[in-house]
């Protein structure tokens, strides 16, 4: 007997499910690299397991939001995402961002506050603090940096001459957004943070550098693979992501239990 597969659905504006599990699934929100989009995570949906469902944040400027217009600073889209995703989370969800989806994770869940996740899985990027200092170089050079962030990435684009120049006007101005962001030092966070980074990406931040961004637990780990580490048709580290929604979830219930 063969089991039916949830189609992909659009929750709303901000919120997709490339596999939905249904209810009682833990929620793990993965937010896209710079210039991304939510078919990066169909596999990694596809894989994480039946009990965990991918929430993928879809952001303007991309895909189906093509038309609409990205907010012009890093905080004006961290306040419209956490406003977009926050009645999305549900108890004990876990955040995956990866380059510039990592910190817009981390931010997205300090803004959130005790609403937000359980744990953010930040991939492939410095730390809050070393943010403008690696990336300010990056957009002193639009159109350079989007070929450069094309090419770390390892993506591949159609020998399409529109369909390039699509894609990297919506890099440039991820990049443009990014540059706006401007690191506030105070209190760490006290969600758990998870920092990861793939072994062939010659360019990665230490990982350990996220260590002093949350006063919660910490792990940092070296994986295979590159700046990306979930890619289209690549899950990536989807048994680590599963085991940390999982645990996320036991957290909780101990934590009710406790009470």
């Amino acid at each position: 007997m063969t089991t039916a597969v949830a189609r992909p659905a659009v929750l709303d504006d901000w919120s997709y499910l490339p596999c939905p599990r249904g209810p009682g699934a833990q929620r793990l929100v993965c937010f896209p690299h710079a210039g991304g989009d939510v078919g990066t995570f169909a596999e990694l949906a596809a894989s994480v397991g039946p009990d965990v469902e991918v929430l993928a944040v879809r952001l303007p400027g991309r895909g189906g939001r093509f038309t609409d217009p990205l907010p012009g600073t890093f905080a004006e889209l961290t306040s419209a995402v956490a406003a977009g995703i926050g009645p999305r989370l549900g108890p004990g969800a876990v955040f995956y961002g990866q380059s510039f989806g990592a910190l817009l994770a981390y931010e997205v869940a300090v803004a959130l506050g005790r609403a937000g996740p359980a744990a953010v899985v930040a991939a492939s990027a410095p730390a809050p603090a070393d943010w403008e200092r690696t990336v300010l170089p990056v957009a002193a050079d639009p159109a350079a940096g989007a070929e450069r962030l094309l090419a770390e990435c390892g993506l591949t684009v159609p020998d399409d001459d529109a369909v390039r120049a699509l894609v990297l006007a919506v890099l440039r101005a991820d990049i443009a957004v990014g540059a706006t962001y401007r690191h506030r030092p105070g209190v760490p966070a006290r969600f758990a943070v998870h920092a990861l980074a793939g072994a062939a990406d010659t360019g990665a931040s230490p990982p350990g550098t996220w260590a002093g961004t949350t006063t919660g637990p910490f792990t940092s780990a070296v994986l295979p693979g590159g700046h990306l580490l979930v890619a289209p048709g690549d899950p990536g580290p989807a048994d680590l992501l599963r085991t940390l929604c999982l645990g996320a979830r036991s957290d909780l219930h101990s934590d009710h239990h406790d009470r």
